[in-house]
């Protein structure tokens, strides 16, 4: 039986976790073929934050915000997902929508090259957010407006949701005003929560950076790592 674990968290639905599994299958068959152990199956037991630093972490994904905050020096990055087909994804590169409720705002703004700040909407609005570690729900908007010569201070209020699909849904409903929502997660919540991003109008864009990393542990072998990049 093998030691390692295997997890892909970051946009695991409850909806997409057959689909989720899916991936993972074609993965460990691959990885298997090659003479790696992989597990049978994905883990989903442990917090996100005790997955990435496991030592036996085979293949795991990750946000850079976490990677900005210490799980850099628990892991190597394997490989980058393609963002490409998805609004506001470019290859590598994926940037968040800043949404709005529909009723106050109906205009769409197409991703750009550049991001697309609108300040005055940003002015004095409670802004929800995923996690204090995210790059793309609060990290990533937080160095665009620093850019801009802004801070944090912008909004009336600052308020966690937990999950991007939490955001959507607290901005749909009228309990906060403005999100950041990563690109993926919006196309998913597109499938998944139709209704609420009915409600929702997108108004601007955070600026292109790296998607979220594919990971193993730092411990993982030069020769499994180069496996892994080959499946």
């Amino acid at each position: 039986m093998t030691g390692y674990i295997a997890a892909l968290p970051m946009y695991d639905w409850p909806e997409r976790r057959a689909e989720v599994d899916s991936e993972w299958a074609s993965i460990r068959d691959r990885l298997r073929a090659s003479g790696v152990d992989a597990p049978e199956e994905l883990s989903r037991a442990l917090p996100e934050h005790e997955t990435w630093r496991h030592s036996r972490l085979l293949f795991g994904q990750t946000c850079w915000g976490p990677m900005d905050c210490g799980i850099a020096d628990y892991v190597q990055v394997v490989a980058q997902p393609s963002y490409d087909g998805i609004e506001g994804g470019e290859g590598e590169l994926y940037s968040s929508a800043i949404v709005v409720r529909r009723d106050g705002v109906k205009t769409h703004v197409e991703p750009a090259s550049r991001a697309v700040i609108p300040l005055d909407i940003l002015r004095g609005a409670r802004f929800i957010y995923n996690n204090p570690d995210s790059m793309s729900g609060l990290m990533g908007l937080m160095r665009d407006l620093q850019a801009l010569g802004e801070s944090p201070a912008i909004f009336s209020e600052r308020i966690e949701s937990g999950s991007h699909r939490s955001s959507i849904r607290a901005i749909a409903e009228g309990r906060a005003d403005v999100a950041t929502i990563d690109c993926r997660s919006l196309e998913l919540a597109r499938r998944y929560e139709a209704d609420a991003v009915s409600a929702l109008s997108i108004v601007g864009w955070t600026a292109k950076r790296k998607g979220l990393p594919f990971i193993t542990a730092k411990a993982t072998p030069p020769d499994i790592v180069a496996a892994l990049r080959a499946a």
